[in-house]
């Protein structure tokens, strides 16, 4: 298994991988996006929400778990239901048992639309992910990209952990300037 940890800087090799990785995402989901905006006038994010929300029990999510779902920050996925309930996509009703939260719940509408949109998005991934790439070649990546997220997220738990060890936080804005 490679070495992990902060204790060594990538080699020349190892960024310009690091970098194809980022030029492939970037230029994949660029046209991803491009291709659902003018066929079916929806946002990749958008798009995204409604998946999450179709796949989710009872088509319905705390706006905390979809916010991790998408990756979007609560703020940002509270914007984007926003604009997805005035389109009459989605709804929001307080969840069960808890006065505080609140869910986001998939409409029929929305249901319909993101069937819609399926097809634009998923000839998408075909042409743009799978057509390029060999099976062996997807399995492989598959494999890696797996290995990739556990690390990562091994990471953001020990993030998580200091971050909340630390007196002084220098990332959020305190109140006065």
């Amino acid at each position: 298994m490679p070495e992990t940890g902060s204790a060594r800087l990538p080699t020349r090799t190892e960024l310009v991988v690091w970098r194809s990785f980022l030029r492939a995402h970037a230029r994949v989901t660029r046209n991803l996006e491009a291709e659902l905006i003018a066929e079916q006038r929806l946002s990749l994010a958008a798009y995204d929400v409604l998946v999450q929300l179709e796949e989710s029990p009872g088509r319905r999510l705390r706006m905390t778990e979809l916010a991790e779902a998408v990756l979007l920050s609560r703020s940002g996925v509270t914007r984007l239901v926003d604009r997805l309930e005035r389109a009459g996509l989605v709804t929001r009703e307080r969840a069960d048992g808890d006065g505080r939260g609140v869910v986001a719940v998939l409409t029929q509408a929305g249901a319909d639309r993101l069937h819609t949109a399926a097809q634009t998005h998923l000839a998408g991934v075909v042409r743009y992910f799978v057509a390029p790439l060999e099976p062996d070649e997807l399995n492989t990546l598959g494999h890696t990209c797996d290995r990739l997220s556990s690390s990562a997220a091994e990471g953001l738990d020990r993030t998580a952990t200091v971050h909340e060890t630390t007196s002084t936080d220098l990332t959020r804005p305190r109140g006065g300037a």
